[in-house]
């Protein structure tokens, strides 16, 4: 069993790269990304006048609100969150200046096959006949190493993290570090270099990330406390969430996603769909459509991006926690011909070797649990291996009958 998040897919490497195109530079769409179909479910979005939830999270009925739409959808939309605009805005100008270097410059942060951080295809692929429209980065933990692998030279030769209002800065003036070798480190004052730094500073900044991981770990707390509140679950009430709720080793991982303009959007497919393995899910996702939900007995559902707003989807982890109250959304990445989209989702989950099951005060005789205890590791690992079968697998056997009755 893996121990950590970052050991979880040892056991189960995937190539992803030998067929690694520049797809900005494309202009016909390739055999090898060119799908048959898209998918079993319809879409149905001229066809409903239902819509995925927006809830405003300072509306007194939230609690209320987003409980209905977990048990109805499992996703919704949240505006009123308390993350400024101009964060989101900076993740996604950071995100864009990424996906805008070179091909080469990007695979020099190749993703291990057996690894978890780094750019390339997503996990799922290897589940899928044909390639997916998309390029990613996935940054577990902090993302200097990123940075480290896409300017090993050019930049990390000259300075290696600009501190201003960092945490990690313990001197009372802004600086850079310059690295001579991994284990030294020499600083000098931003002064000293500021005509360089201007302009060679690299198009990504740590600083974004960092702190947008911050802004986020809170609100995916408040919004988890808020969805376990609808079902009458308090702080008591998960062994694993510490005195005060603080969730504290709670793991997350940040997913910068690029669907760059396609030639024949109609034929390719951004990214498959899929269940997240989270808890939940928070996602920016910009000013430009692509993302679609199953809402189940109709089809494929379209989630308008609204200014602001972040979407919010259940995790796999999320319905095993509650009982299979909530539903893991089935959800999907559409591609378009006129425009690159770029989203960033931020995947919140338990602490790695921490074991999730039913909530006890979820489970009686007439609810008995559906799923045993799972850590969030084993679950990956689980799943890297077997897909969308992975729930099945952690499913408690349904109790036989007694046919004499």
């Amino acid at each position: 069993m893996p121990s950590e998040l970052s050991d979880a897919f040892k056991s189960m490497p995937a190539n992803l790269y030998e067929k690694q195109l520049d797809l900005n530079s494309i202009q016909e769409l390739p055999d090898s990304h060119a799908w048959a179909s898209l998918g079993e479910h319809p879409c149905v979005d001229s066809l409903i006048a239902e819509s995925v939830p927006v809830i405003d999270l300072s509306d007194p009925n939230a609690l209320t609100l987003v409980g209905d739409a977990c048990k109805s959808w499992g996703v919704f939309q949240v505006i009123n969150h308390g993350i400024p605009i101009s964060i989101l805005e900076a993740i996604e100008d950071a995100s864009r200046n990424l996906f805008a270097l070179p091909a080469e410059q990007k695979l020099k942060a190749t993703r291990p096959p057996d690894g978890f951080s780094g750019f390339g295809q997503p996990r799922i692929a290897p589940f899928f006949a044909k390639q997916m429209w998309y390029e990613g980065f996935t940054v577990l933990g902090s993302p200097l190493e990123l940075v480290s692998k896409l300017w090993p030279e050019e930049y990390c030769t000259k300075f290696w993290y600009v501190y201003t209002s960092s945490p990690s800065c313990k001197l009372k003036n802004p600086i850079i570090c310059l690295k001579k070798t991994w284990m030294e480190m020499e600083v000098i004052p931003l002064s000293d270099l500021l005509p360089f730094f201007l302009t060679n500073l690299p198009p990504f900044c740590s600083e974004v990330t960092e702190e947008y991981d911050k802004q986020m770990k809170q609100l995916a707390n408040k919004l988890l406390w808020l969805l376990l509140g609808s079902l009458g679950i308090n702080k008591e009430d998960v062994e694993w969430a510490g005195p005060e709720g603080q969730l504290e080793g709670a793991h997350a991982a940040l997913q910068l996603n690029s669907y760059p303009a396609c030639p024949q959007p109609d034929k390719a497919m951004g990214l498959a769909e899929h269940t997240d393995s989270s808890l939940l899910t928070i996602l920016y996702q910009g000013s430009t459509s692509g993302l679609q939900v199953v809402l189940e007995g109709s089809g494929w559902i379209t989630v308008p991006p609204l200014p602001g707003a972040l979407v919010v989807n259940i995790g796999d982890l999320l319905h095993i926690l509650s009982n299979a109250a909530f539903p893991s959304v089935l959800h999907r990445a559409m591609v378009n011909n006129s425009k690159q989209r770029i989203s960033v989702a931020y995947f919140y989950g338990p602490p790695a070797t921490i074991p999730v099951a039913p909530i006890p005060k979820l489970v009686d005789s007439s609810h008995p649990p559906v799923y045993r205890s799972v850590t969030w590791s084993e679950f990956l690992a689980t799943k890297a291996k077997h897909f969308n079968k992975a729930l099945s697998l952690v499913r408690m056997p349904v109790p036989e009958t007694d046919s004499s009755e």
